[in-house]
């Protein structure tokens, strides 16, 4: 009842809306993520009204980009076979290795025509294999000139089948055409320098880093101009051996040890250098780098909004519509905005609901003992 009794306290900062954009984001800072629970599941936006304004985490930016290249073909050969008109290319130029293709595209000053084709590959010239059927047309300034493989094609030949060319339709121009998207996922990494102390024994350093709680741990970077070369240990069983040395005129330096998403639970977080028989190195300074995250939502400009946490760290994370479009929302443009300082706000108290409980549990233990009290005396009698 007594620690049931104690003040909750809620964690605040304001979010200055900005930007001329529908969808603002903000980016959680580490004492955010050290207060919040671990999943972020307590985490509100309140209006200036004091209502909840819908949001969603995004952890990572999505970029696509195109890799296009683009080879010449040369005519070899044309000619009519059972009024089939065809038209045999190969590469301009021969290459080392594969060609490969994903797409063939024609260019012709001819206009309206719709002609129904078919594509086959050789290796030789003398062995043809059939690939694909398709349209090509140029008509009321629509046009269709390219034909987009089903399967990329390594072959270094290609011919054009065309049941009926009446019109003597002809091509100035053959590509083959090779495009790939790739699609990277960057995620938001940010860098801090946290308080820390060290502390030497026997043999080994202890460095013990602050305000770590909750954050994905990408890595972390010892600044010091000692030289040496030693295996840190951080928690979670990784270990690495980092080195800081200058020999004959060159210099070797590796002092960032990766944490590969490692969590911390506790207040402080510990890594340990060991020294053997040498002394301690001399550490200047510490540097953390951690997976971030944004919080994406629709702001009105000129209002401030409130990020609450830590108030309720067993509240289930709120559910909005915003997540379900997500990713449309992200294509757009967003204006980015910064998290004010934090500040501690008592929550309301909760006195009344609490006097109220203990009431009902004083009268159900009264009653309790008082009908045990009767049923010894009735067993007495």
């Amino acid at each position: 009842m007594f620690f049931s009794a104690l003040p909750l306290f809620s964690h605040n900062a304001d979010i200055e809306i900005e930007g001329e954009n529908i969808y603002k984001t903000v980016r959680l800072t580490p004492p955010v993520y050290n207060a919040a629970h671990r999943s972020l599941s307590d985490l509100l936006i309140k209006d200036n009204r004091g209502e909840n304004v819908p949001f969603f985490i995004n952890s990572s930016l999505r970029e696509t980009d195109e890799i296009v290249e683009t080879y010449p073909m040369t005519l070899i050969n044309s000619y009519i076979k059972d009024e089939n008109f065809f038209f045999d290319y190969r590469l301009a130029s021969q290459r080392n290795g594969d060609t490969i293709a994903t797409s063939v595209e024609f260019s012709t000053w001819d206009t309206g025509f719709a002609k129904r084709v078919e594509v086959f590959g050789s290796y030789d010239n003398i062995n043809w294999e059939f690939i694909q059927s398709d349209m090509l047309y140029v008509v009321d300034g629509k046009s269709k000139l390219s034909i987009d493989f089903r399967s990329p094609q390594k072959y270094t030949h290609y011919r054009l089948r065309l049941a009926n060319n009446m019109e003597l339709i002809s091509f100035q121009q053959v590509f083959l055409k090779f495009s790939q998207e790739i699609n990277e996922e960057i995620n938001f990494i940010e860098s801090f320098v946290p308080a820390f102390t060290v502390e030497n024994e026997d043999r080994r350093t202890k460095i013990i880093i602050e305000g770590l709680k909750n954050l994905r741990l990408c890595a972390l970077e010892i600044e010091t101009d000692s030289m040496f070369i030693r295996n840190i240990n951080a928690p979670g069983g990784i270990v690495k051996e980092l080195y800081n040395l200058s020999v004959n005129g060159t210099s070797y330096r590796d002092t960032i040890l990766p944490l590969n998403r490692r969590v911390s639970q506790d207040e402080t977080y510990t890594v340990i250098i060991n020294n053997n028989d040498d002394k301690p190195i001399d550490i200047a300074g510490i540097t953390v780098r951690y997976f971030a995250d944004d919080l994406v939502f629709q702001g009105n400009a000129g209002s401030v909004y409130t990020l609450e946490f830590g108030a309720d760290l067993a509240r289930a994370a709120p559910v909005y519509d915003i997540g379900r479009y997500r990713n449309e929302i992200l294509k757009g443009p967003i204006d980015r905005l910064s998290l004010g300082e934090i500040s501690y706000v008592e929550a309301e108290p909760q006195s009344k609901v609490i006097f109220h409980r203990i009431a009902f549990n004083i009268v159900v233990t009264a009653i309790a003992l008082l009908l045990g009290f009767l049923i010894v005396l009735k067993l007495k009698k």
